[in-house]
C-alpha cells in the first residue's frame, strides 16, 4: 500500500472522504505537516493506492487500512482524523483498536446514524450514467469556496484550482456508490458504546456546508460528550481545502496535546 508520510512531530493519520483520493486534501496535509507528522493514503479500493480491498469484507477494509498505514510508517499510536465519510472509518478504528489511538478528529464527518437522502439515492441508482449531472451539481460548492476568499477573482481562482485537482485525481462514481452500500451492515453506534477517546469535532459554518449538515456531524458531541468543538469560519464542507491554515491551527494543538494519551473503553453498567 502506498502511503504519504510527511512532516515531523506528533503523528496524525488522515482518512479521506468518499471520493477516496488523498490528493484532494493536499492543502491540509501540507499545512498540518508544519507541526505534525502526517500519514495519509487513498482509500484501499482506489487503483493508485495499491491497497488490499475485498468486496466481501467491504467497509472493514478501510478500517484495517488505517492499521496497515500505521504499521508501514512504524507508528504505534496516533491521532486519527476522518474527513466526511472518512469520519466513519476513523471512528470505527477507534472502537476496534483503541490501544493505538491517541485522539479522534472528526471533520465534517458523517455520523453513525447517517443514511442516504433522496438526492444521494437518486445518484446511487445509476452512478456512472449520472456522473455528468453530479459534476454539474457540484457547482453549488462555489458559494463555499468564494466565501473563504476576499474577492470575486480570488474565489474564481480557488474554485478553478480545486476543479483542476478533482479532474487530475478523478474519482469513480461506481466506487463512491459502493462505499455507501457497504455501510448498510454497519452498526457503528453500538461499537462506539463505551469507547473513551479524546475527540475534536470540526465543521464549517452551517449555512455553507451543502454536503453534510453540521447538525449531523454534531451527533459526535452526543456520542463523545467530552469532545472539543471547533467551527472554521467562512467555509463549509471544504474547510481543510479552502482554509488549510485555519484547519491546521485547530487540529495541530489537539494532536500535540494528546500525543501520549492512552485510549480505553469506558466501563458501562
Amino acid at each position: 500500500m502506498r502511503i504519504v508520510d510527511v512532516g515531523t512531530g506528533p503523528p496524525v493519520v488522515i482518512v479521506p472522504g468518499i471520493q477516496g483520493r488523498w490528493e484532494w486534501m493536499k492543502p491540509a496535509v501540507d499545512a498540518l505537516s508544519a507541526t505534525c507528522r502526517v500519514i495519509t493514503f487513498s482509500l484501499a479500493d482506489e487503483p493508485t493506492c495499491g491497497g488490499r480491498f475485498e468486496p466481501a469484507t467491504g467497509f472493514d477494509c478501510y478500517v484495517e487500512q488505517v492499521r496497515e498505514a500505521m504499521d508501514l510508517a512504524g507508528v504505534e499510536r496516533a491521532c486519527i482524523c476522518g474527513v466526511s465519510y472518512g469520519g466513519l472509518v476513523a471512528a470505527a478504528f477507534a472502537a476496534r483498536h483503541a490501544e493505538r489511538v491517541n485522539g479522534l478528529v472528526l471533520v465534517s464527518a458523517l455520523p453513525p446514524s447517517w443514511t442516504p437522502d433522496a438526492r444521494a439515492r437518486f445518484y446511487l441508482r445509476w452512478p456512472r450514467l449520472l456522473m455528468p449531472l453530479f459534476l454539474v451539481s457540484s457547482l453549488r460548492m462555489y458559494r463555499e469556496i468564494a466565501a473563504a476568499r476576499p474577492g470575486l477573482l480570488d474565489g474564481v481562482r480557488a474554485a478553478a484550482r480545486h476543479g483542476i485537482t478533482a479532474l487530475g485525481h478523478m474519482t469513480s462514481p461506481a466506487r463512491m456508490a459502493r462505499r455507501i452500500h457497504v455501510l448498510e451492515s454497519l452498526d457503528l453506534e453500538r461499537e462506539l458504546d463505551g469507547v473513551a477517546v479524546p475527540a475534536l469535532v470540526v465543521t464549517g459554518e452551517a449555512v455553507l456546508d451543502r454536503v453534510v449538515p453540521v447538525t449531523l456531524t454534531e451527533e459526535y458531541v452526543r456520542i463523545f460528550p467530552h469532545a472539543e468543538r471547533v467551527t472554521l469560519n467562512r467555509t463549509g464542507h471544504l474547510g481543510l481545502i479552502t482554509r488549510p491554515q485555519e484547519f491546521a491551527a485547530a487540529v495541530g494543538p489537539f494532536v500535540g496535546s494528546h500525543a501520549d494519551h492512552r485510549s480505553t473503553r469506558r466501563r458501562v453498567g
